[in-house]
């Protein structure tokens, strides 16, 4: 799929250390100082689902393979980056590049820690930041509007109707405010035409993360019910976890790592619920294929049709695809096994125009 998630934030926020307990490793530089992190680091990352788990036990599979999301850790953005501030450009141009945001925002307090903006507010960091990204918006909707109204002018009917569909564009991110918040107002062609036309960094799906200190878990502060407020009120997904925390986690065996946690009333990772959040705000399922060789997880995006879906697999199954074979989570963990299944009947068999659920456990049937 090649779907990624890029982290964004003000400098000191605690991004590079929250990418560093993404990758299991000090990949990223966490330096306290604006701009540590120059190029972009790149962190492929298991998506954590115990179903996958559940299955291979259930089949005595051999080989378990997860499926996985990109994180991108992006430098530190500063108040003016759309005018080239910091190392502005390069920043809105590495954002540009990936498929969603979470946008970290500081909500700890530490003296030994500077925060450019002086002082801790989380809710003034998102608006700093997606000011920046709405200016870089207004930039590239008015250079192309430049582009379109010379043929608009001279009766091109294409030019006219693209002229007018970034004039409604502008008027949007005029009022200083994010297209994302806008998609009701937005045909669906509008909506394609802001994402994969012009590649408006404000049509791109976005998460907050609010990052806590230790103290604060398992609850948060007053900084992150903020944020959560702030959030609810946009429509915004958002996850509080301490990213501190996270990072002392790496390294810890299991049963060290449980104990850690539940000494701060916490039941799982912190990163858990980042990694599977980002996966539906990129509208992504799972599905599973499984047997006694390998149960594997596949990732497509929600809405899927059933050859698609096996064309992730091979393309010969694409090519060749006779029907699937279908039996949801639920369903096969009542009955206990595939081979269950298929004896009771329980798999339903689907044709081309199905689209492929998360948790489907799929066999796909093809001829080529």
């Amino acid at each position: 799929m090649g779907l990624s998630v890029g982290i964004v934030g003000l400098p000191n926020v605690g991004k590079s250390t929250l990418f560093n307990a993404l990758l299991q490793s000090a990949k990223a530089s966490a330096a306290n100082y604006p701009f540590c992190t120059i190029e972009p680091n790149l962190g492929t990352v298991e998506v954590p689902d115990p179903r996958l788990y559940k299955i291979a036990e259930l089949e005595k599979s051999k080989k378990i393979t997860p499926t996985f999301i990109e994180f991108v850790d992006i430098a530190g953005l500063v108040r003016n980056a759309s005018k080239g501030e910091g190392l502005g450009n390069q920043f809105l141009a590495h954002i540009r590049e990936v498929d969603a945001i979470a946008m970290v925002l500081r909500c700890f307090e530490d003296p030994d820690v500077v925060h450019v903006e002086g002082g801790v507010d989380p809710v003034r960091d998102a608006q700093i930041i997606d000011l920046e990204l709405i200016a870089k918006d207004i930039e590239t909707v008015e250079k192309r509007l430049e582009k379109v109204g010379k043929l608009s002018r001279l009766g091109d009917k294409r030019a006219k109707e693209e002229e007018s569909r970034l004039l409604k564009l502008k008027s949007l991110l005029e009022n200083m405010e994010p297209i994302r918040k806008h998609r009701d107002k937005l045909s669906e062609e509008d909506t394609l035409y802001a994402e994969k036309a012009l590649f408006l960094l404000t049509s791109k799906p976005l998460m907050y993360v609010a990052n806590v200190g230790e103290k604060d878990l398992p609850e948060g502060n007053e900084h992150s019910t903020r944020v959560l407020e702030y959030a609810e009120k946009e429509g915004t997904p958002a996850v509080v976890l301490c990213a501190k925390l996270e990072e002392e986690l790496i390294g810890l065996e299991r049963e060290e790592k449980e104990e850690l946690l539940r000494s701060y009333g916490l039941e799982e990772p912190g990163l858990n619920k980042l990694i599977r959040e980002a996966y539906r705000l990129l509208k992504l399922v799972t599905f599973f294929t499984a047997g006694e060789k390998e149960t594997r997880a596949w990732t497509v995006k929600k809405g899927t049709k059933a050859p698609q879906a096996a064309g992730r697999i091979h393309s010969d199954f694409e090519r060749g695809f006779i029907a699937a074979e279908v039996i949801g989570y639920e369903d096969y963990i009542r009955v206990g096994s595939m081979s269950k299944a298929k004896e009771m009947g329980l798999l339903r068999l689907e044709g081309r125009e199905y689209e492929v659920r998360d948790g489907d456990i799929v066999y796909f049937r093809f001829n080529v």
